[in-house]
């Protein structure tokens, strides 16, 4: 699996496009905004892209997912159903940050622990990891050791659990249940930020530390 990360919107999101380099084709993980870019970058690629993938429903990572689902003429999946009052609540959203206007939308595809997408010749696990947003899902190439955890984790931080329905202590279950156990070598793609792996925010992420 190889990836590009194009990030977007006045948070710098890190937009993940995602595709089997055998047959080029691709993914779209959380295309926040900015789509003539994403755009271009898929061009410039030379990719294929099948779908766009939700990790969660915060505006940075969902707001341009319907629009760029027209645009390309392709179906959006995830997140989990459980963040679907995020979804419908984008319009307030977009208010509340003082960001084009962004509208509601339900995904063709709503994921679930233990799903499985083809990417041309590769497969995405789904993993459920509720704390940051309670329908929040990171995607998972084991052939490759490479995951897109969107606000799960960061390089020496953990996403924050002050919005609507996030949970302190569900994250960082999450992330040590579900995440570090994958392994210390697998690299990670954050939604905001550089990339680090597990075994680095195993061995010194304060958060993880702490807790």
């Amino acid at each position: 699996m190889e990836y590009q990360i194009v990030p977007v919107t006045a948070f710098e999101q890190n937009c993940t496009l995602l595709w089997c380099r055998e047959t080029r084709a691709a993914v779209v993980v959380d295309p926040g905004g900015d789509l003539d870019q994403i755009e271009n970058a898929i061009g410039e690629a030379g990719l294929e892209v099948t779908q766009i993938l939700l990790t969660h429903g915060h505006i940075d990572h969902a707001a341009g997912a319907p629009d760029l689902a027209g645009r390309l003429g392709i179906p959006i999946a995830g997140p989990q159903e459980n963040d679907r009052f995020l979804l419908e609540a984008l319009p307030q959203q977009s208010r509340m940050f003082g960001l084009p206007p962004a509208r509601s939308f339900t995904p063709d595809r709503w994921l679930n622990e233990g799903d499985r997408i083809d990417v041309g010749n590769q497969q995405i696990d789904v993993i459920h990891c509720p704390g940051h947003t309670p329908g929040h899902v990171v995607f998972f190439s084991a052939e490759t050791q490479l995951a897109q955890v969107g606000d799960v984790l960061f390089k020496g931080a953990i996403g924050r659990t002050d919005f609507p329905r996030g949970d302190y202590d569900v994250l960082i279950h999450s992330i040590r249940n579900k995440l570090l156990p994958l392994g210390d070598d697998v690299v990670f793609i954050p939604g905001h930020g550089p990339t680090s792996t597990f075994g680095q925010e195993r061995r010194s992420n304060p958060f993880l530390n702490a807790a």
